[in-house]
Order: C-alpha cells, then sequence, then structure tokens
C-alpha cells in the first residue's frame, strides 16, 4: 500500500491529483497538507475529508509542521505561491520566497527523512520573459503564431523545450521556482533522492478559484458566466496573446503514470503542457465562451502591456511523450465545458469567490 503525502493538497492542482489518486487507488493512504491560505480553498477540504483522504492543517514553511507527518513513499509538492505579480504589484516577496523556496527545503528534507520519491510541479514561468519575447512569430487574425525562424535554442514552431536558455529575468515567482529546481537536482545527485520535475503551462479545470494573476482561463470563462466586464490588456489590446493550456485531468495522468513508473524518470526535468493543439488566444477564448455560455459581454482594450506579461508561450512535449507516452487528451472547447458546468452545478458556494 502507498503513502502519499500532497503539499498544497487542499489548492486546485494538490486536491486534484488527490482525490483522483483515492479514486483510482482506494488502498493508497493520502495525506495533503494546507495553509488554507488561499480563498477557497477551504471548499476542498470537505470533498478531501468525502473522498477518504487525511487532511492536515499546516505550513510548509514551518518545519515543525513536518514533525508530525507520518512516512509516506511519495511527496508531490504542489504547494505554491502561484502569483506571477507577487512581489512586484507592491508588498515584499517574502511570503513568496518563504513558500516556494524555503517550503521546497522543507519538503525535500521530509523526503530524505522517509526516503520518499519526490514529484516537484514546476512552471514554463522559469523561462525568461525578455527572451520569450524576442522570438520571431508571426501576427494572424485571432493569435499570435511562433515561427521555426529561431536564432535562439529550444524553441520552434511546436513550441519552448527544456533546454530553453535559462538567463535572465523571469518574475520572482518564475525564480524561486528554478532556485527550487536547482536544489532538487542537488538533493537527487547527492542524497540519492529519486526526483522528477515537471515544468507546467497554464493548468485549468474546475474547481480552480481564478483570479487575474493566476487561473486566468476560469476567471475569463466566469466572467461570462456572471455577465461582467473583461479587458484584453497589453499587445495592443486586440486579444492576440495566446497560450496553451492543461485540464487538470491530463496532468493527473502525467502524474499517475510518473507515480508508477519512476525509474524511468528519476533526474528528469519535464515540460508538460497543453502544446499546440490545446492552445487558445484570449480572442479566441472569447468567442467558445460565448458559444459555450450563451451570453457576450463588454470586453475592454488596453493597448500597454502589463509588468512580466509574455506575448506567448507554447508548450513542446517532445520529450515527456518521448519518455512516458503523455501527451494531452482535453481540448480547449471541453475544457471551456467542463469548467461551465462546474460553476453552473456550484454556483451558491462559487458566486461570492468568482464573482
Amino acid at each position: 500500500m502507498k503513502k502519499i503525502l500532497i503539499t498544497g493538497g487542499a489548492g486546485f492542482v494538490g486536491s486534484a491529483l488527490a482525490i483522483s489518486l483515492k479514486t483510482n487507488y482506494p488502498s493508497y493512504e493520502i495525506y495533503c497538507l494546507d495553509n488554507l491560505r488561499r480563498k477557497g480553498s477551504e471548499l476542498n477540504v470537505a470533498r478531501l475529508g468525502k473522498a477518504g483522504i487525511n487532511f492536515i492543517h499546516g505550513d510548509i514553511r514551518s518545519k515543525e509542521d513536518f514533525d508530525a507527518l507520518p512516512i509516506v513513499d511519495t511527496v508531490i509538492e504542489a504547494s505554491a505561491e502561484p502569483s506571477v505579480l507577487a512581489g512586484i504589484n507592491g508588498g515584499t516577496p517574502d511570503y513568496l520566497i518563504n513558500t516556494n523556496l524555503f517550503g521546497t527545503v522543507n519538503c525535500l528534507n521530509y523526503a530524505v527523512k522517509c526516503n520518499a520519491q519526490f514529484i516537484f510541479l514546476s512552471t514554463s514561468r522559469v523561462y525568461p520573459i525578455k527572451t520569450i519575447e524576442t522570438l520571431d512569430f508571426e501576427e494572424q487574425d485571432t493569435r499570435f503564431v511562433l515561427t521555426d525562424n529561431q536564432k535562439t535554442r529550444g524553441v520552434s514552431s511546436k513550441g519552448i523545450a527544456e533546454d530553453f536558455p535559462l538567463d535572465g529575468v523571469r518574475s520572482l515567482y518564475g525564480t524561486t521556482k528554478l532556485a527550487s529546481e536547482l536544489i532538487i537536482q542537488e538533493y537527487n545527485e547527492f542524497y540519492k533522492l529519486k526526483t522528477v520535475i515537471n515544468r507546467c503551462g497554464v493548468l485549468t479545470g474546475p474547481w480552480q478559484m481564478g483570479k487575474v494573476d493566476q487561473g486566468v482561463m476560469v476567471l475569463w470563462i466566469a466572467k461570462h458566466f456572471f455577465e461582467q466586464k473583461l479587458a484584453y490588456i497589453g499587445y495592443g489590446g486586440e486579444g492576440k496573446q495566446t497560450r496553451d493550456i492543461l485540464h487538470i485531468n491530463d496532468l493527473y495522468r502525467l502524474i499517475d503514470w510518473q507515480l508508477h513508473n519512476f525509474d524511468k524518470v528519476n533526474g528528469e526535468i519535464l515540460n508538460a503542457g497543453g502544446g499546440v493543439d490545446v492552445s487558445v488566444s484570449l480572442q479566441e477564448l472569447t468567442d467558445i465562451c460565448q458559444k459555450v455560455t450563451g451570453k457576450t459581454i463588454p470586453i475592454n482594450k488596453v493597448k500597454e502591456n502589463r509588468p512580466a506579461d509574455i506575448r506567448l508561450y507554447i508548450t513542446d512535449n517532445s520529450k515527456v511523450t518521448a519518455l512516458t507516452g503523455w501527451k494531452p487528451e482535453i481540448g480547449v472547447e471541453q475544457i471551456v465545458k467542463d469548467i461551465t458546468d462546474w460553476i453552473t452545478e456550484n454556483r451558491a458556494d462559487l458566486e461570492p469567490i468568482l464573482k
């Protein structure tokens, strides 16, 4: 019987992975650690309990909170302050750094104590902003598109690969995740800790509490659902900025495979995103939201760019697909439908959070 600890376990990603694992492997003992800081995470505690998952109220910033935890076989590090704007738009970066960097160190030390496998959820935001912004692209009718005419290594029309250059500024959020990646590699080498790092693109799906700075898919759909205003911000205000997106159920399939084939991914760094086939611009997303919700809302145009924003990001999944056989299966329109259905079914609970 496997025992698994998921940090950030009441968050969107952590709770989704926990519930899927418990559903598919009822004999597994799953523990979810979370400080419940993010608005809406309290809703997931009841969901975890109903699924037979052990919830522990604790904080990865606190070494003492790990002392009472049981010995486990695997740690899935899904906790984070995920805002790209954290520490940039006023305030200090203390919480960000203490959670995303020092918190990860506490998780690693706990994993060493347990001799546990360590799955780390990193981010595509480790790739530097200015380098991405200088990539060759085409402006099409509804989106920006990467070309194969690139001077930078690790990028093509398929997207950005793991060997993309890492020199440069990437946001404080991206920097803390990259610093954690470097430390994880040291633990893999010198403590012989089995590790895998997944650089995730834009993750989304039901039970994500979307905000302006994190969870834009849910935010965009919710604004349509509740008939509120939105804005295309930056890059001329046309809504052509483009991202690939990954349904949480597709991410689960990858984590499930890694969990049960760990020796094949030990020490690896893997991109994991929607890729070209599951990508969308804001303009295209608006059309899909209108189709699925049946509602049209006013969208303002703001030409000026926001701090730390990028024109487009697409994940090149070539490495992870070759290594594991995994690739995304859930398309953009199905993602919008899933989230819309979730909001409809849970409107009373979600309206105060998402509206």
